[in-house]
């Protein structure tokens, strides 16, 4: 288990790192709506970095942060989210914490591959593709197209849990500070939660499309989420709108990493 003095460095390390992949998400969406770029999933804005200047040093950092973050999130999975709850709480609870670390795990090693190979012309969207992969190996499996549902369901489940913090605004507890937090602070979190939770819901539709027909090319990721929604009416300003929102999730990532009250049960 970790100490706490190592867990809690950890977690702000990938906090911030976790902010600054948002901010490079939110502009690759900006630049789309505005200049007809290409939209990007976090872990292409992790690989855009590869063949900048200071590229390979900037993609370590972001990967040591996002590695910390994780093992902070597995020792909370591993030592639960503490009593007072219940069984059925606490075990969601476990279960959100080992969902993220494994994600953020992924992300570390994306980071670390392109950091020791970096390579030009990376491209924006690998999740999409890796999506519609394993999209194909669930519908070959027995009950495919329920596993593909279940996945739609864990996706809707997330934006309602996205969507919550957004309208509570409770996540603002988490926050320490001698005064009391700026309100502008609150929007900041609330607008990146609901940006969040739009993208969750969409990629949660295009699973279940995928399951409903049985194809594996209806299913997306992050990317193909944002790029539907520039394809909507008014598109071009709900994709800005939606950007704007993600890169201010970045942004209070940026300010949890200093100010988050982590709590570390060993």
């Amino acid at each position: 288990m970790l100490s706490e003095a190592r867990a809690t460095l950890l977690a702000r390390w990938g906090f911030a790192a976790r902010g600054l992949v948002y901010l490079l998400v939110a502009w690759f969406a900006v630049d789309a709506a505005f200049r007809g770029g290409r939209t990007a999933d976090n872990q292409g804005a992790i690989a855009s970095l590869a063949d900048k200047a200071f590229g390979p040093l900037l993609l370590a950092v972001i990967a040591a942060g996002l590695a910390g973050y994780a093992l902070w999130r597995l020792a909370e999975a591993v030592a639960g989210p503490g009593h007072g709850k219940s069984a059925a709480k606490t075990l969601l609870e476990r279960a959100g914490f080992l969902m993220s670390a494994g994600a953020h795990l992924v992300l570390a090693w994306v980071a670390t591959r392109f950091a020791l190979h970096p390579r030009s012309g990376s491209d924006t969207s690998p999740n999409d593709e890796r999506a519609r992969d394993w999209t194909a190996w669930l519908l070959d499996q027995p009950f495919g197209p329920v596993l593909v549902g279940a996945v739609a369901i864990g996706f809707f489940c997330g934006a309602g849990l996205q969507l919550r913090k957004a309208w509570k605004g409770e996540f603002v507890a988490e926050l320490h500070s001698d005064t009391p937090v700026p309100g502008y602070v609150c929007t900041a979190g609330r607008i990146g939660y609901g940006a969040r939770a739009l993208v969750f819901a969409v990629t949660g539709l295009f699973f279940a499309a995928a399951a409903w027909r049985s194809r594996a090319s209806e299913a997306g990721g992050m990317a193909d989420a944002l790029g539907a929604l520039q394809d909507q009416p008014g598109g071009t300003w709900l994709l800005a709108a939606t950007g704007i929102g993600l890169g201010l999730f970045g942004i209070f990532s940026l300010i949890e990493a200093r100010y988050r009250r982590i709590r570390v049960r060993v």
